[in-house]
């Protein structure tokens, strides 16, 4: 009996997206919103593992299996979060099974370190997906620039944005590094993914990191 609770725990996957506003952002009228990319993929992941036959739910929700539980992963993917930076939701885990949160992790890490040691005491291993978009991996700025959180609530005002980039671009490759040791120190596997490359590659590394860690 213990060893069939343990098999159908493993099977088990909760994926969190993180729906804040800082995800409604595109530097293009042609790529798509990082909140957009990320539903995309929570949603095509769930239909792989469903179809292998795993048990899939959103943060809040029971993992369950089947087409039905599909029908209910589309409805509660529409969510949005007012927030400007979204915060990891545990709630749903279960014990020895798997996560995947998908974010732009540009908020406070901290929130996510105690979600990642939430989940490592339950035993839960699991995939940080991070999604950028390209103008904030290559900072294409110069002159005067107005940089405005997507809630508005920050605000910074700059003559000459091309004498940021440097800082920005060393500060945004140690948060990376960050992410990927919080990942590697719980066990779980870290990528970045580009709004502007296609959606495959991404799939393809979650589903399988995901089968992997089984």
């Amino acid at each position: 009996f213990v060893r069939e609770r343990e098999w159908q725990a493993a099977q088990s996957v909760t994926i969190w997206v993180d729906a804040a506003r800082s995800m409604a952002f595109s530097g293009a009228a042609d790529r798509p919103a990082k909140l957009d990319r990320a539903r995309l993929l929570a949603l095509a992941l769930a239909v792989l593992l469903l179809r292998g036959g795993e048990r899939v739910g959103l943060s809040g929700m029971v993992p369950k299996p089947g087409r039905a539980q599909l029908l209910e992963l589309v409805a509660a993917l529409e969510a949005e979060d007012q927030a400007d930076y979204g915060v990891p939701d545990v709630t749903g885990m279960v014990s020895h099974g798997r996560a995947v949160f998908l974010s732009d992790f540009l908020g406070d890490l901290d929130p996510l370190e105690t979600a990642l040691t939430a989940a490592a005491d339950r035993g839960v291993r699991g995939l940080l997906l991070q999604v950028l978009d390209p103008a904030e991996e290559d900072f294409p700025y110069e002159g005067r620039t107005i940089f405005e959180s997507m809630q508005g609530s920050l605000r910074h005002e700059t003559q000459s944005a091309g004498d940021l980039r440097a800082r920005y671009l060393d500060r945004l490759a140690e948060r990376k590094a960050r992410l990927a040791e919080l990942a590697r120190a719980m066990g779980w596997h870290y990528h970045c993914h580009h709004s502007g490359q296609p959606a495959q590659s991404a799939l393809l590394w979650a589903y399988n990191a995901l089968e992997g860690g089984r």
